[in-house]
């Protein structure tokens, strides 16, 4: 009753004006900002946001690549595959799994959507932003995380796009180096290897590569970015603290 009782008496019409007059002020405050400019409690703050004000916090929406139905089919086959192979996670094979990808790594690169995201009043119209181009400068890098955690980066050194050979003789040879450092006791025949369909990867070089050595490769379905752990979990995360 206490905490109600404090609710209710921060939720008056002054607290609620100065609440809309700093978000008309600073679209992209955070909630902790206000609370502590003000000194509310969450719970107050958060009936003047979405009980008085009526306001929410948007972004851009991305718009994904338009897969055909076979193709969001295999989407869903492949994660069931995954599911069953490594027992919802449980699965002590989840140990011998490498995941990795290469990005751009940019000297100056535009906040994203998300961070860019301003409160909007019921009246307001949707928030527009002009497009800012990313820096020349650039570094390419592939980088390569394990149930453990980060096994290795490895950038490009003098050219600028990842070729079969490249991957199979300077960039993969480095990860499984790192990887039986931190596995010393684990055979290479072991070792499960995830990436996407990029053509290096897909290169008869690399499947050869593969084969001599023993090492089980992941299939991944097309056109799925989203499902590749460096793209939906680590780049994104990394670039943010970039940006």
């Amino acid at each position: 009753m206490r905490c109600d009782q404090d609710v209710l008496q921060m939720v008056n019409p002054e607290n609620i004006q100065k609440v809309k007059k700093i978000i008309k002020n600073e679209r992209r405050i955070i909630i902790d900002e206000i609370m502590s400019y003000l000194d509310i409690s969450r719970g107050s703050l958060h009936a003047i946001l979405h009980e008085h004000l009526l306001v929410r916090k948007v972004a851009a929406r991305w718009i994904p690549h338009k897969l055909s139905e076979e193709q969001m089919t295999t989407r869903v086959d492949w994660c069931k595959f995954m599911i069953r192979k490594f027992d919802h996670g449980r699965s002590k094979l989840l140990n011998t799994l490498i995941t990795g990808d290469e990005t751009w790594i940019y000297q100056y690169d535009p906040e994203t959507k998300q961070q860019s995201s301003v409160w909007l009043f019921p009246d307001d119209d949707l928030p527009q932003k002009l497009r800012r181009a990313r820096s020349g400068n650039k570094q390419m890098v592939a980088s390569f995380i394990s149930k453990k955690g980060y096994v290795a980066t490895i950038p490009l050194i003098e050219q600028k796009t990842v070729t079969a050979s490249w991957y199979v003789n300077i960039c993969m040879p480095q990860v499984i180096e790192k990887w039986s450092i931190l596995h010393p006791k684990a055979y290479l025949t072991s070792l499960q290897w995830h990436h996407d369909n990029a053509s290096a990867h897909k290169a008869a070089l690399t499947m050869d590569f593969f084969a001599e050595n023993g090492i089980k490769l992941i299939p991944h379905p097309a056109y799925s970015p989203d499902l590749a752990p460096c793209d939906f979990f680590l780049f994104p995360k990394l670039k943010k603290k970039i940006k």
